[in-house]
């Protein structure tokens, strides 16, 4: 494991619930609350560069806690 290139998640913005970066299809990333389903834009990505700069954007959105949170009924 390279501790170098570690992205540490703060607890989610919303419910404090812990966040997990998900890869979808192999071209985008998201962070996405394990508790509340709150979650960051998706950021898109074709290279593995760009995929480590999407992984980067997502967790810095997520830590600066610009998240997507539905409510019931929406």
């Amino acid at each position: 494991m390279d501790l170098d290139n570690l992205i540490e998640l703060g607890d989610c913005p919303i419910c404090r619930g812990p966040g997990i970066m998900s890869h979808e299809g192999g071209w985008n990333v998201q962070v996405e609350c394990a508790d509340c389903s709150a979650h960051t834009v998706y950021v898109e990505y074709n290279t593995e560069e760009e995929k480590r700069e999407a992984e980067r954007q997502v967790a810095h959105l997520w830590n600066i806690g610009k998240v997507i949170k539905s409510e019931i009924g929406e």
